[in-house]
């Protein structure tokens, strides 16, 4: 399906097994993305520097086969149905407890969804096209039962290149039948100067966020809130990741609560700026939810990634909006529990520019 202007369409290719996984490609002046819908996965995303070079920015695999078997991070996928951990991989809903899937790591955590998270299935493509902008929206019925939370949940997930720099990312799901936490996350690892090029410590980040959830050992909130004022967390002013890193053991992996600002966005906040000095790429995150994870890649192995480049350790960052960690098992934290028929939405918007 190709758009009327040449910089402005939506293509799609079979990606991997059988053709049960699709490749689209979305295209718009200076913006070019490629996702999947396995996980409803940005596999690549495209834009130039300062001098008008191009280069993808994502760290992410040339074939589906990572993405299925277990060897990707959660390289550019849907998190859900709750993102992030949820404490003793359990939870009590209107007085019943429900068991969830553990990690292997850890039998007292369930990470990102559990064992199948919704990265990890296949999901429908409802539509895409170029009109009025270049988009793809997937969907997927998430099962009562399904990793141990309770209810059917519908969801979609919809990418759009709502600008020439600009992609936009609305992730809704609505329960069925029984009441259920849910909290999605876009757990796209960004390297600005491009996904080969090393580390992102060198990069400079910017996080409209006073507070953060300090973690246990298991990288799980305690509950309360710690101010990040003359902490190695405060980034309320653009600063290099690697002025402070040595300072928090293991690397940054926190949830940050975000403070809503005035700007021209509608439903949406300025959450977080991403510059790397040297391509003079800039990225600006804007959303509608009330946490944002900031992640440093501590936990990436070394691995082949796209175009035979290596990854390792810190070769990319996530910047996670969502609901708080452990949420369902906290009352003084936003709930991100829904009832049948009402309705959740999570909204992002990142914009690219160059200084």
């Amino acid at each position: 399906m190709e758009g009327k202007e040449s910089d402005s369409c939506a293509t799609v290719e079979a990606f991997g097994f059988e053709g049960k996984a699709q490749l689209f490609t979305l295209q718009r002046g200076g913006v070019k993305l490629r996702v999947t819908n396995w996980g409803a996965t940005i596999v690549s995303l495209v834009v130039p520097d300062r001098a008008g070079q191009y280069a993808d920015v994502v760290l992410g695999f040339d074939t589906l086969t990572p993405y299925v078997d277990g060897t990707s991070p959660y390289f550019g996928s849907i998190i859900g149905r709750v993102a992030n951990r949820i404490s003793g991989a359990a939870f009590t809903l209107d007085g019943k407890e429900h068991m969830l899937t553990a990690t292997s790591v850890n039998p007292n955590v369930t990470l990102h969804g559990g064992k199948k998270g919704f990265d990890k299935v296949l999901w429908g493509v409802k539509r895409f096209g170029c009109e009025p902008d270049p988009f793809v929206e997937f969907c997927y019925r998430s099962f009562d039962g399904e990793e141990g939370f309770p209810g059917d949940v519908d969801v979609s997930i919809t990418y759009t290149l709502s600008g020439d720099f600009e992609l936009r990312t609305e992730m809704e799901a609505l329960p069925i039948n029984k009441a259920t936490p849910i909290s999605l996350a876009q757990h796209t690892y960004w390297n600005l100067a491009g996904h080969d090029s090393g580390d992102i410590l060198g990069h400079y980040v910017c996080i409209q966020a006073s507070h953060i959830t300090p973690v246990n050992e298991h990288l799980i909130p305690k509950g309360d809130y710690l101010p990040v004022h003359d902490t190695p967390f405060d980034f309320r002013n653009l600063r290099q990741i690697r002025e402070s890193f040595g300072n928090v053991p293991g690397g940054y992996d926190h949830n940050y609560v975000l403070e809503k600002v005035d700007n021209d966005r509608n439903n949406v906040h300025f959450a977080a700026r991403v510059k790397d000095m040297e391509s003079g790429r800039v990225m600006d995150l804007f959303t509608n939810a009330p946490g944002i994870q900031f992640y440093t890649g501590n936990f990436i192995s070394e691995m082949e990634g796209k175009n035979g480049s290596k990854y390792y350790k810190h070769s990319g960052l996530c910047l996670e909006t969502q609901g708080f960690p452990n949420a369902v098992n906290q009352s003084n934290f936003v709930p991100v529990v829904y009832r049948p028929g009402q309705a959740y939405k999570h909204c992002m918007i990142h914009r690219f520019f160059t200084e």
